[in-house]
């Protein structure tokens, strides 16, 4: 109910738009808590009027059947009429390897996701609908309650081959972080739907209280390479965490100055880099504080 709760207030303090996480874990165990987002995202469309929602991302290949995926968001999508933003990736061995299926390479997943796709917009029509492809069957199969138009289903990529991807096969980019080369390779691979990416920040006390807490609440943010998407469990990350060091977090580009202008600052680097959509990741428990600080100090700079 706090999600909900948090997307409601994000709406009064003026934010135009809200993201949700699709996750069967945490990353480590002192985030708490990793709710079904579809139940989430029923009580947000309850409690909300006006703000968009998107759900950033959902991984709809291997713990959940593309079937399934279609059925929850074409329900979600009509809760929420046009407010709704779909949003798919590759995805995380941390969630994905629970039902015992092989976590397969980056190249065979991205096979895998657009055979997801394909599957899901088949159904999106409200025909019935049969498949038999490389990774997936569905027979006989129809959705009775499907929304007017196909639902907006942005890409994540993190790097340009996937940004390339996401222009053939989605209908916007998702990214993390103000990554311009990352929206250059979609521009130029043809891409001219929306394009999303996520900023985190940490509002608190002090800087060194925000240090703390994203150190404590997000260490996984500092590991290197391909880490997050290999790992298993929290478990895992939380060895993994021990590398990092509060140096790491100070230098990991979250905004941890408690200064409105650092907050400003980072979102209009991100508009600089091309992104039209641009969501706030609070790290931490403190999510009424950044509420209020944004509401204040921040939005009315965008407005």
């Amino acid at each position: 109910m706090e999600l909900v709760a948090n997307a409601a207030r994000a709406e009064d303090a003026g934010f135009d738009f809200c993201s949700i996480s699709d996750h069967f874990h945490p990353w480590v165990s002192a985030q708490g808590e990793s709710p079904f987002v579809w139940s989430t995202l029923g009580g947000i469309a309850a409690e909300t009027d006006e703000i968009d929602v998107g759900v950033g991302v959902t991984c709809p290949t291997i713990r959940i059947h593309p079937v399934n995926v279609a059925h929850a968001v074409a329900t979600v999508d009509e809760m929420f009429g046009d407010r709704f933003t779909f949003g798919v990736g590759t995805g995380e061995n941390l969630n994905e390897h629970v039902t015992g299926e092989r976590w397969p390479e980056h190249d065979v997943r991205l096979e895998m996701l657009e055979e997801a796709m394909e599957v899901m917009r088949k159904l999106w029509t409200g025909e019935t609908t049969s498949h038999h492809g490389e990774h997936y069957t569905v027979e006989n199969a129809r959705l009775y309650t499907v929304p007017d138009e196909q639902p907006t289903t942005v890409a994540s990529a993190f790097g340009p081959q996937t940004a390339e991807w996401a222009a053939d096969h989605g209908d916007g980019l998702w990214c993390s972080g103000p990554q311009g080369e990352v929206v250059d390779a979609y521009e130029d691979a043809g891409g001219d739907g929306p394009m999303l990416t996520q900023m985190h920040v940490c509002c608190a006390e002090s800087e060194d209280e925000a240090i703390d807490t994203v150190h404590e609440y997000w260490p996984n943010g500092s590991l290197p390479g391909e880490l997050a998407q290999v790992l298993p469990t929290p478990a895992h990350f939380e060895q993994a965490a021990e590398m990092v060091e509060r140096e790491d977090v100070a230098e990991s580009g979250t905004t941890t100055e408690q200064d409105a202008q650092a907050h400003i600052d980072s979102i209009q680097e991100a508009i600089d880099a091309g992104y039209d959509h641009v969501y706030v990741h609070q790290i931490g428990p403190e999510q009424e504080r950044m509420l209020e600080f944004y509401e204040a100090e921040v939005l009315p700079s965008f407005r």
